[in-house]
Order: C-alpha cells, then structure tokens, then sequence
C-alpha cells in the first residue's frame, strides 16, 4: 500500500507591528483550515505583538 503525501505546508508568521520580523512554523491546512493569529515576542519592538499567517515565497 502506497503512502500519500504530507499534509503539512509551512506557513510565515508576519508581525502586526510592520517591523519586517516573522517566525516560520507548519500547519495542517485540512485539520487547521483558518489563518494562524498568536501574539509572539517582535525583538525589533520588544513587545508582545499580533502575528498572523502568510504564504512563503
């Protein structure tokens, strides 16, 4: 029997705060279809800021 491929895709991390920083993560689009929000640490700004789910390039 012959296995499928992953599910995973890795996804970008944009910060809110515009400084250009992002984390890079995956994500199971069929188990997790909406876009990613987590509020991460931006060193530029050192604060706590909104970052949401972008495409890779």
């Amino acid at each position: 029997m012959a296995k499928g491929k992953g599910g995973s895709v890795l996804v970008r991390l944009i910060s809110a705060a515009g400084t250009g920083y992002f984390y890079v993560t995956s994500k199971n689009p069929r188990k997790v279809p909406h876009k990613l929000e987590f509020r991460k640490y931006d060193p530029v700004v050192k604060k706590h800021v909104l970052f949401t789910e972008a495409k890779m390039k």
